[in-house]
């Protein structure tokens, strides 16, 4: 539900931003009987703490990763150590740099995602020299470039 910026309302229903969500949908998309998406939301909306996050949560938008060859822009997926800090002012530094615009960034957090990643949407291609100064970055365990 955090994922997906899925709110429960006052209601106990529950809404995806202004648009509510079929119990039954949502239950065949996680595979469970609607009942158990009910009393979910339920059990959220009698939690005082448990509502106080999920009556607050909204969408984060639409991520461009999928679009990226179609508006011409390259996507960067970095695995780097979460408890480092420093992480997205380094790469972003790097870019910069290499006068690439950053025009999209996603950071997972790692307390709700095992492997947490950064993603970036850049304008254009990485140059090769980019990709050689973020590699070196030791912080950076791994990097993924979508086209």
């Amino acid at each position: 539900m955090i994922e997906c910026g899925m709110r429960v309302s006052d209601d106990e229903k529950i809404y995806v931003d202004d648009v509510e969500v079929d119990y039954t949908a949502m239950a065949r998309a996680v595979g469970v009987d609607r009942r158990v998406v009910k009393q979910t939301a339920q059990q959220i909306h009698r939690n005082r703490y448990l509502y106080s996050l999920f009556s607050m949560t909204k969408p984060l938008g639409t991520s461009l990763v999928s679009l990226v060859s179609q508006l011409g822009y390259t996507a960067i997926v970095i695995e780097a150590d979460p408890k480092s800090a420093g992480v997205m002012a380094g790469v972003a530094e790097i870019l910069s740099r290499n006068r690439m615009v950053v025009r999209q960034a996603v950071a997972e957090d790692p307390e709700l995602v095992p492997e947490a990643k950064m993603t970036l949407v850049i304008e254009g291609h990485l140059t090769g020299e980019a990709i050689e100064e973020l590699n070196n970055l030791r912080v950076i365990r791994s990097i993924k470039i979508v086209r």
